[in-house]
């Protein structure tokens, strides 16, 4: 490609609300252009880089065995009805009717329309296993679209379904695709960790994400660096202490705070170390009460050590929690505590409350925590003598960077990453509903095994500029770059042996099958550079005359701080094998 014929609009300036370096660099080297919140424009340069990673994701799935098709990106809803995802799903859902009031959805993914594939085309157990793919536009409606690329509310992805005879038949390709997403990130050259994650709202009871690693992810990823053990911060387990609980050793004590209603203010005023205070949340379930009656509401008390978070995807897998929660009104607490948030515990409430205690919180004694009273807390808590024995004893809390890993070989450690794929075991959470079945050995009607199987394409481009990036720009690995090498051409208008000297290196590399740029636009070599190193262009040939008249041209690649003399005579064979390293 000549850049001449080519259209480059490389800026300056990132735009104000660009705020991760992937989205500021890619505004910045004209790859996408924002036409609405969260909805860009992919211009040559990006829709280039999205095609090399779309090839590489359709050659090792083809390669797995699974068979590409195309849903559509506009879906009737009565497939979403018969699964429930129609109402359950959310307002990232985009709902639409039609110039006939029929509803439709805007595809966020399309487990249903593949399930209903299956249930029409495979009758029997002799097709299976199958698996389809598809790499198609989705639109998920973000309450806030940010960071470019990263959190779009159109974007392109990736999304694959297996279908199987049994359980172990599905977990069989279950593991066939995790292999297979494990080729495809090595070969874009990411630094990426495999986590056990939560299925979310796609469902499942086995699933593993694919994480980038980059300081400004999203996500906390958890791992042992002495073992193989490794999830997100939502699905990694909180062990409880070893050893009994201590014995009391101080005297339940209420205790003035004023004004002091956080843990850490608290345990600052008294001199004590933040992890012998415990925090109380407090939680609501409603259950639908008989045709005219109002719910009935359950107040639950949360209690946490002090220093420690809740996790709501763990409270959320609690059975007295499966149908749902929310956070409960102030007049609901004040109802059963006596006072607002920041004085609340476990002692003395007006109404009577079912508490749940984090398993660290269940070995503690002698703790602190709020009196149900304004400015007031109480010191030397203890169970079983001042309060009952919690309820229940889980696991509800976020771990800490230090905490023992699930697996006893080590300390948990803690890194940012960006979710650029994921894979989940469904089993029957979509066939069951749609009645979705094929005819097994014994002639009878057996429902689908299924498995689910995303790659963000439009966003794995965004995750690796988060990981490759300086101060002049992006540093594409070769498996991503738009161009794979650069051939900039100083003062071609003044000298014709620089001319066709470029141009003879661009035609060799280019019958080469190389990816090759030609910057034969006639600009200052300061304004080439600086647009090619913004862009990215992994490996860059400077032709100058100085250089010609001793046979030479000059090489560097875009993670080098130095460039280096090569040879004219054998340069397109040089940088070939540059390539090839």
């Amino acid at each position: 490609m000549r850049a001449s014929q080519y259209l480059i609009s490389t800026l300056k300036e990132a735009p104000a609300d660009a705020e991760v370096v992937s989205h500021q660099l890619m505004m910045r080297a004209g790859m996408i252009k924002k036409l609405g919140a969260g909805i860009y424009t992919l211009m040559p340069l990006g829709l280039r880089v999205v095609r090399r990673v779309e090839a590489i994701v359709r050659e090792e799935m083809n390669r797995a065995g699974a068979i590409e098709i195309t849903m559509p990106v506009v879906q009737p809803a009565e497939a979403w009805r018969e699964t429930g995802r129609f109402d359950a799903m959310g307002p990232e859902l985009l709902r639409i009717q039609d110039r006939h009031q029929r509803d439709y959805v805007v595809q966020p993914t399309s487990e249903e329309v593949v399930t209903d594939i299956a249930r029409q085309d495979i009758r029997s157990y002799k097709q299976l296993p199958v698996n389809l793919y598809q790499i198609q536009t989705k639109f998920r409606d973000e309450r806030r679209p940010r960071f470019g690329l990263m959190r779009g509310r159109e974007f392109i992805m990736k999304d694959a379904y297996s279908f199987d005879r049994d359980e172990a038949g599905a977990k069989a390709s279950y593991q066939v695709m995790a292999q297979a997403y494990r080729r495809i990130f090595d070969r874009f050259g990411l630094r990426y960790r495999a986590v056990a994650a939560d299925s979310g709202a796609i469902g499942g009871d086995l699933s593993e994400e694919f994480q980038v690693i980059a300081a400004t992810g999203e996500d906390a990823i958890v791992y042992c660096p002495g073992s193989e053990y490794a999830a997100n911060i939502e699905k990694a387990e909180a062990l409880a202490p070893a050893g009994p609980r201590p014995a009391p050793a101080q005297a339940l004590t209420p205790t003035p705070t004023p004004g002091k209603s956080t843990c850490a203010d608290v345990a600052a005023l008294l001199g004590v170390p933040l992890q012998t205070t415990v925090k109380s949340l407090v939680l609501a379930t409603e259950k639908v009460g008989a045709e005219g009656q109002p719910a009935q509401v359950q107040i639950w008390l949360l209690l946490l050590r002090g220093d420690h978070d809740m996790n709501e995807i763990k409270v959320r897998k609690l059975p007295a929690f499966a149908d749902g929660f929310r956070f409960a009104s102030v007049p609901e607490i004040v109802a059963h505590f006596g006072t607002e948030p920041g004085y609340l515990g476990p002692i003395g409430t007006r109404l009577p409350v079912r508490v749940v205690a984090d398993r660290e919180v269940a070995v503690m004694a002698d703790w602190i925590c709020g009196a149900n009273a304004p400015d007031m807390h109480i010191t030397g808590v203890n169970w079983g003598r001042d309060v009952p024995e919690p309820e229940l004893v889980a696991d509800i809390r976020n771990v800490l960077e230090g905490d023992a890993s699930p697996d006893g070989k080590g300390s948990l450690a803690i890194e940012r990453g960006i979710e650029i794929g994921h894979v989940f075991y469904l089993g029957t959470k979509y066939s069951k509903p749609m009645s979705a079945t094929f005819l097994d050995t014994d002639g009878k009607p057996k429902l689908f095994e299924m498995g689910c199987y995303g790659i963000g394409i439009t966003r794995l481009p965004a995750a690796a500029i988060e990981q490759n990036h300086d101060a002049r720009g992006i540093i594409w690995p070769d498996a991503l770059a738009p161009f794979t090498v650069v051939v900039c051409p100083i003062g071609a208008d003044r000298s014709p042996a620089v001319k066709d000297a470029a141009e003879s290196l661009y035609q060799q590399l280019l019958q080469a099958g190389v990816d090759v740029m030609l910057d034969d636009r006639g600009e200052r070599p300061g304004v080439m550079f600086a647009d090619w190193e913004l862009i990215g262009i992994p490996h860059r040939v400077v032709v100058g005359e100085r250089g010609l008249k001793e046979g030479q041209l000059e090489y560097q690649h875009r993670r080098a701080a130095d460039s280096q003399r090569i040879a004219l005579a054998d340069a397109a064979q040089w940088v070939q094998a540059q390539i090839k390293r």
